[in-house]
């Protein structure tokens, strides 16, 4: 892959989203579409919004196809990855590679976009776009419940360059930009491609696209500077505005404390940028004018929490000396920040939410009055843009109140809760490694870890999904393609497979090696009177002992068109699965059935016969 981004043009994403809907029923890979109920609409910032969740600015809101990604599978505000003055190629250089680890809690060395400015607009406008006709097309929900966010950076200066400042005109009204007439403009002349869109939807395209902003500004911005980018937002741009601040204004004790009850002792972090970053004492007064300022002028004011969490690279986990903090651990951090101010102002400040928020949390955060909610790290696990489906259906089963503040005892309810959470606190027992360690090829290298986990690489996926379906016949005919003892093994397996399974990384595994049990149990009388032999090769095999080797051995073979006898000494075949495994563990009958496949065969079972030599079986002609 490479490391340059390529933007592709408007025309090619709206035929690849049609195409793709069309031939498969997926948008951008996304297999599962959230629909929103559009009689359910929330309001912030006097415009309509379907969910209060939606991706944070990073990596799941640099392209087009991120964001439209987000929006199929339930996201509705989005808050568009943040823009600088330095960009480009310019800031690419500067990035270390890799710069995100996720395989618990999250770090990140750099997330800010890697397009330049004016790309990082044509990309916000054409997605903008793509979700106003598929919201009609898709039947996803209305065409105005979502809303796209600005989020700039790092500090007024850089603010008030042309690029940056035509990037924020831009986005308030972007009518007059070439980007946003080129995409009206093939909309309109493909608009015989849609079965739902007319003309007139696209002509009602709005053009004011942004009227809110989210301020992100580095570790050590002194306050003075941060007010006056917020003034400079809301006096000359008229936007609502939200300021992002740090758990660092919680102090070094209690960041310290919480990180090492809760498992975190690892993490290495000085007092630095508690006494270099905005303090506390500093915040409520600011924050207090800025309310003040936004009341005057009829806008609306908010924090953002949280801007990340900077820890030392002790480990070599990314390629820098420092790192930013994101996912589980963040979260007791965040949210306790969010308490603490809302105390301060008695639930009246709004915040806006970011900082380990996930499926397990997220109805709490948005029913404390905590929202819009935005995501990052949970995204990078596996599952992806899914997870907006789980989240948005989790969030809006009992619907969500209009906002009339915080409720502040239950945040701070919370934000003790969290310290002790399974899901937030550092697991004694480590998450499973899901990288294989072979090399994979150039092309066609998907493939689940769990079949990769499996020593015979059984089609785990294909299985699961017929039982799923209840094809039971269909599930086990694929089993039996690598795995002679569906039984045995549906009972008795190791499950390396259910080890490494991706939904881990969600709650627990699927339950793997009991879905071949159930799919050999309701499967066995259609398929056992399927089965039989390969055409005879004329080839005359002996397979001493009829044991799971032996039987599985004898199934192979027998389909390949071998004539095969098995010689058991024991009375019974099934080895040590029958006489050393208690029959509490696995019955007779499980056994008799494995048996009964190479039986159905043609194989011929020898019980109560010793093989002394193989001599002797060669004597026979085997």
């Amino acid at each position: 892959m490479s490391e340059v981004m390529t933007c592709m043009p408007f025309e090619q994403l709206m035929n690849w989203v049609l195409e793709e809907k069309k031939t498969k029923g997926t948008v951008f890979g996304q297999h599962r579409a959230y629909a929103a109920e559009t009689d359910r609409k929330l309001n912030i910032f006097e415009r309509n919004l379907e969910t209060p969740i939606g991706p944070a600015a990073g990596p799941h809101t640099q392209l087009t196809q991120n964001i439209v990604a987000s929006y199929y599978a339930g996201a509705r505000f989005f808050e568009l990855k943040t823009v600088q003055k330095m960009d480009g190629a310019e800031l690419a250089a500067c990035i270390n590679r890799p710069c995100i680890l996720a395989d618990d809690e999250g770090y990140n060395c750099e997330w800010s976009t890697e397009l330049y400015v004016p790309q990082a607009m044509g990309e916000y406008i054409k997605a903008w776009f793509i979700l106003h006709v598929i919201a009609k097309e898709f039947d996803l929900g209305a065409q105005d419940g979502f809303q796209f966010n600005i989020s700039v950076g790092y500090d007024l200066a850089g603010i008030k360059e042309p690029k940056i400042n035509t990037f924020i005109d831009s986005m308030m009204e972007a009518k007059d930009t070439e980007i946003f007439k080129e995409c009206k403009q093939w909309l309109l002349d493909n608009v015989d491609k849609f079965e739902k869109v007319t003309k007139e939807d696209i002509e009602a395209i709005p053009s004011d696209i942004c009227n809110s902003a989210t301020i992100s500004t580095l570790h050590g911005c002194p306050p003075n500077e941060i007010e006056s980018i917020a003034n400079h937002l809301f006096k000359e741009k008229h936007l609502n505005t939200f300021i992002k601040c740090n758990p660092t204004l919680l102090g070094y004790e209690f960041a310290r404390k919480t990180m090492d009850d809760m498992g975190y002792d690892y993490m290495v972090f000085g007092d630095f940028h508690f006494k270099d970053d905005l303090q506390y004492e500093d915040a409520i007064p600011m924050f207090k004018r800025l309310q003040a300022l936004a009341d005057e002028l009829n806008l609306a004011f908010g924090v953002k929490i949280t801007n990340t969490f900077p820890v030392d690279v002790t480990r070599n986990e990314l390629p820098s000396e420092e790192m930013y903090m994101s996912g589980k651990s963040l979260f007791p951090l965040s949210i306790s920040l969010a308490a603490r101010l809302s105390r301060e102002f008695d639930g009246k400040l709004r915040i806006a939410y970011s900082g380990g928020a996930d499926y397990y949390n997220i109805d709490r955060i948005v029913g404390c009055g905590v929202w819009p909610v935005t995501v990052a790290t949970t995204l990078l696990k596996p599952g992806g843009y899914q997870r907006f489906t789980q989240m948005a259906e989790k969030v809006m089963a009992d619907g969500v109140k209009e906002w009339k503040g915080i409720d502040v005892a239950a945040l701070e309810q919370l934000a003790e809760d969290a310290k002790k959470d399974a899901h937030h606190v550092k697991s004694i027992k480590p998450l499973p490694k899901r990288k294989t360690d072979s090399e994979v090829p150039l092309l066609d290298c998907f493939f689940a870890p769990c079949e990769e986990g499996c020593p015979i690489h059984q089609d785990i996926t294909t299985y699961v999904k017929l039982a799923g379906e209840g094809d039971y016949a269909q599930a086990l005919r694929v089993i039996l393609e690598k795995n002679a003892l569906p039984f045995i093994t549906g009972t008795l397996c190791a499950h390396n497979c259910m080890y490494k399974c991706t939904r881990n990384f969600y709650e627990e595994p699927v339950n793997i090696r009991n879905t071949k049990l159930i799919a050999a149990q309701n499967g066995y009388d259609i398929v056992i009177g399927e089965i039989k032999a390969g055409t005879a090769d004329g080839k005359k095999v002996a397979v001493v002992g009829a044991g799971p080797a032996g039987i599985a051995s004898a199934y192979f073979l027998a389909r390949a068109g071998a004539s095969v006898t098995v010689f058991e000494k024991e009375e019974k075949a099934g080895g040590v699965i029958r006489y050393v495994i208690p029959g509490f563990r696995i019955s007779d009958d499980a056994i008799d059935k494995d048996v009964s496949f190479i039986q159905k065969m043609g194989v011929e079972i020898k019980t109560g016969t010793e093989v002394k030599s193989v001599q002797e079986l060669k004597a026979q002609g085997y």
